[in-house]
């Protein structure tokens, strides 16, 4: 069956945290960076925002489902994380 819903979204939650660290780092780094890189930052930044939020939705949406249901959202999830881990490290490896 694969792994439980209670283990998955315990996972998910703790990837959403280390992003949510990175980001803090990213904006640390545009806050002391010069004017022109610190607006390429801050729009970085502010895109990653707008997919964490996405990603943050799919999260309550696995938490409201039913056990049954969440095998469902499974694919969507992951297709969040996946598009919020390619930009995080995008964003990173940009600034780095």
């Amino acid at each position: 069956m694969g792994t439980s819903k209670e283990a998955y979204q315990e996972k998910l939650e703790a990837q959403l945290r280390e992003w949510t660290a990175k980001m803090a780092e990213l904006k640390a780094k545009a806050d002391k960076a010069k004017a022109e890189v610190k607006i390429e930052y801050l729009e970085q930044i502010e895109k990653l925002r707008v997919q964490q939020a996405a990603a943050d939705a799919k999260l309550q949406e696995l938490q409201q489902s039913s056990e049954q249901a969440w095998e469902e959202l499974k694919p969507g999830l992951e297709r969040a994380w996946k598009e919020m881990k390619t930009a995080i490290d995008h964003a990173r490896s940009k600034f780095t």
